[in-house]
């Protein structure tokens, strides 16, 4: 395509919606609401994963190991464990670092004895952290087979809790977007459909004047991406804003007892190019689906 060409189908395409004003304001309103209600759903989804995540994170299975293990033993069980995919860290606990932690929380009385007795009383242990909750009966079976392993302790029912809330808001997130999504493209057909119809006069004029098919469509099809393009930007410069707002806002009224959880929140940054280029596409798509179909029915003349 010439320059001139493409400047001129540029002309046409930005002459056509504002020409057409009040139809391209609707367009465009229409557009940049179910972009945020589809970029406002995703953001929600991930940030409900991470916090899950975070939950899961949390879960840690011990391990004990033998009275009779020794260093090499130990040793043996950090090389089974590093070979293990659904092992995300594990940790070491000596009989000390045990004792110690027990020495936060029981009596001076009883504090005397138990270290009399630690070798006892306090066996050697890995603190494990997994990737997937979701395998963690197998993880544990994998784990007791490791030699030198006396016994392994794992919160099994918290697991299938975060596992299955995990799989609820994957399902629920999946299926709001798919949702809205349809939505939209339903009411911006509807709306295409309404500005063609509109303008069917001067597409059957250029029609009887000889113009070809692909010369009508062009400035509508260049229009459409206009307007989705205008709609993408406008979407998401507001969700950018309001998002990184509303964390701001958050972070300074939420008590402390949530800090944690919102440390896990997903800064926008981190989602800025899949969102922008997400809705970029989304537009266009749109528009240029949207100018084709139903341009072709008037084209027939």
């Amino acid at each position: 395509m010439k320059g001139s060409s493409f400047t001129y189908l540029l002309k046409e395409g930005g002459r056509n919606i504002w020409v057409n004003r009040m139809m391209s304001l609707a367009s465009i309103g229409i557009l940049v609401s179910c972009m945020l209600l589809i970029g406002s759903a995703i953001l929600l989804s991930i940030n409900l994963n991470g916090m899950v995540s975070y939950v899961e994170n949390q879960n840690e299975m011990v391990a004990f190991l033998e009275d009779s293990a020794d260093d090499a033993s130990v040793d043996a069980v950090k090389a089974a464990l590093d070979r293990n995919d659904n092992v995300s860290s594990y940790s070491f606990v000596s009989r000390e670092e045990a004792l110690e932690r027990y020495s936060e929380i029981v009596p001076d009385s009883l504090l005397e004895s138990l270290e009399a007795d630690k070798d006892e009383v306090f066996p050697l242990s890995f603190r494990i952290t997994l990737r997937d909750l979701s395998q963690i009966d197998e993880s544990i079976a994998q784990i007791e087979s490791i030699p030198g392993i006396m016994q392994v302790n794992a919160p099994t029912n918290v697991a299938e809790t975060v596992t299955g809330i995990k799989r609820a808001v994957y399902i629920g997130g999946s299926g709001i977007v798919v949702i809205l999504l349809s939505v939209t493209l339903i009411i911006i057909a509807n709306t295409i459909k309404v500005t063609v119809f509109n303008r069917r006069k001067e597409i059957n004029i250029m029609k009887f004047v000889g113009a070809t098919d692909l010369f009508i469509r062009m400035p509508f099809i260049v229009e459409g991406i206009l307007l989705g393009v205008i709609s993408a930007c406008i979407a998401y410069l507001i969700l950018w804003g309001g998002y990184t707002y509303l964390i701001d806002y958050v972070q300074t009224q939420t008590s402390t007892g949530f800090s944690a959880f919102l440390k896990n929140l997903v800064p926008f940054s981190q989602v800025a190019k899949q969102l922008f280029a997400s809705f970029i596409t989304g537009g266009v798509a749109i528009g240029v689906f949207g100018s084709m179909i139903f341009v072709r029915k008037h084209l027939k003349v």
